[in-house]
């Protein structure tokens, strides 16, 4: 039984490493470019 606690803990810790470290190394921004597009106003 204690075995799979510290089965259990350590699988959390490394998962929880793994995602910081993918927070801090992951390339997760958008890809920005320059959107042109005309606008009609309706002025009278």
């Amino acid at each position: 039984m204690m075995r799979i606690f510290k089965l259990l803990l350590a699988l959390a810790v490394v998962a929880f490493i793994g995602l910081v470290g993918f927070a801090y190394l992951g390339d997760l921004s958008p890809d920005q470019a320059d959107v042109s597009r005309p606008v009609t106003l309706d002025a009278e």
